[in-house]
């Protein structure tokens, strides 16, 4: 059981790896999105004061646009489709793990080896395009997870999920979606302020700023939509809530007849969770 607890974390590696890629992508061309708005706006603005400093923004803003599809491409619908398959296999290899640990169906019986190769087996046969995001990683040093019954599958499965991933994810997706918001609202109170210099003052300089606010508020939206936030926030919440009320309704019934069904509710719940947030990834 070791040598699969082992893989998936190599397999968990490479989908970690791979989704910061894509976060850093994402980061850099939002960086490079607003820089490029700026230095572009400032840049004529600034060429009767100094004709060096004018140029610097010019070539500057030019070099940022030039340079912002070519990080959007690190972060493209391939390496989202690479990222969301490495991480549905990281998944499923961690859930056959837990069910066999607790040896509810299908591993009740003296097979339970077999049918573990077997499965996991089916899990990684088309993923043999995807074995170069693994070359250079090694499995973590990790004890097999303290499992070994239906109790502590609740303790250390279930009730980990929730406790140590699910709250804590939302709660992050959470603060993500305020500082967005909070962003957003800064940008349109200086877009108010800007076209309100402009009209009293007459500015010229206000006017072409409030075009470039404007850029720089659809790019964050735009980046917020990408990273879907708020989408996360949801299924995360929901999918603690769901865990708990199976947990809640299994130990009300106190049937040892009924474990079976129960991690596979589980197991299902956290599949579903996962298979969810990657169709809404594979959908942008």
């Amino acid at each position: 059981m070791q040598w699969l607890w082992d893989r998936q974390s190599v397999w968990s590696q490479a989908a970690n790896r791979a989704k910061r890629s894509i976060g850093r992508a994402r980061t850099v061309g939002l960086a490079l999105g607003v820089m490029g708005a700026c230095a572009g706006t400032a840049a004529p603005q600034l060429m009767s004061w100094s004709n060096g400093v004018g140029k610097a923004l010019a070539f500057l803003a030019t070099v940022a646009v030039g340079l912002a599809p070519l990080a959007a491409k690190a972060a493209g619908p391939q390496q989202v489709h690479d990222w969301t398959r490495l991480r549905s296999i990281s998944e499923e290899l961690k859930s056959e793990v837990y069910t066999y640990l607790t040896r509810v169906a299908p591993y009740r019986d003296a097979a339970a080896s077999e049918v573990l190769l077997d499965r996991v087996g089916r899990a990684t046969a088309d993923a043999s395009d995807l074995a170069p995001h693994t070359i250079g990683l090694v499995p973590r040093q990790r004890a097999l997870p303290a499992v070994t019954d239906i109790g502590s599958y609740v303790d250390v499965r279930v009730v980990g999920q929730i406790e140590g991933y699910y709250r804590p994810r939302a709660a992050y997706m959470s603060r993500r979606t305020g500082r967005v918001r909070r962003m957003e609202l800064a940008l349109a109170a200086t877009a108010v302020v800007l076209g309100a210099v402009s009209v009293v003052f007459g500015t010229g300089w206000a006017s072409a700023w409030i075009a470039t606010v404007t850029t720089m508020t659809a790019t964050v939206t735009a980046h917020a939509a990408a990273s879907r936030y708020a989408y996360q926030e949801v299924e995360f919440s929901r999918t603690a809530a769901e865990l708990e009320s199976l947990t809640t309704r299994h130990a009300q019934l106190a049937d040892p007849a009924t474990d079976d069904a129960f991690v596979s509710q589980c197991e299902r719940v956290i599949s579903a969770q996962n298979e969810g947030w990657m169709a809404k990834w594979l959908a942008e």
